[in-house]
């Protein structure tokens, strides 16, 4: 079944948030509530140990409610919008990673993305790259290239068995 055609006749890109697209939704609104949690927590209560650390958590947490709403959305607007928090994510996460293994001092305490989010089972390091993926194989031109028929080989009636008399 292809996408629907727009009046040019063109076919419709797929929503982001249809799909395997309900799914990582669902799992940046879970890590965009966590990081905010959490960033919400260091910065009330320990601000003073790490602030660097706890504001790029908090920064951290923000990319991830963007990413989430603008996923959900899923409209031309809300792609672009996506396609920027998740690139933005996966710099934060490499360069936080990176940083907070090579100073590790500047992170006394845990964040989302330090040690590439070794504290969450390194989902924050492959996140970004599953969301640039879907918004890719959703983009607007893939839906006519994913829809193409695949070839088979085709059986005809000379193949078919002879019945027996």
């Amino acid at each position: 079944m292809s996408a629907p055609a727009t009046p040019d006749g063109t076919p419709r890109p797929r929503r982001t948030n249809t799909g395997f697209g309900r799914v990582l939704v669902a799992v940046y609104g879970i890590f965009a509530l966590a990081a905010s949690a959490r960033a919400a927590v260091q910065l009330l209560r320990d601000w003073h140990e790490a602030p660097l650390a706890y504001a790029l958590s908090a920064l951290a947490a923000a990319v991830y409610v963007v990413a989430t709403v603008a996923l959900a959305r899923g409209g031309a607007v809300a792609r672009r919008v996506a396609w920027v928090a998740v690139g933005v994510e996966l710099l934060g996460v490499l360069a936080v990673g990176a940083f907070s293994l090579a100073d590790p001092e500047a992170f006394p305490r845990a964040t989302v993305w330090s040690g590439f989010g070794q504290g969450y089972g390194y989902v924050p390091l492959v996140l970004p790259f599953v969301g640039l993926w879907w918004l890719w194989r959703t983009r607007p031109g893939a839906a006519s290239q994913d829809d193409t028929p695949s070839t088979t080989s085709t059986r005809t009636t000379t193949d078919a068995p002879e019945d027996a008399a």
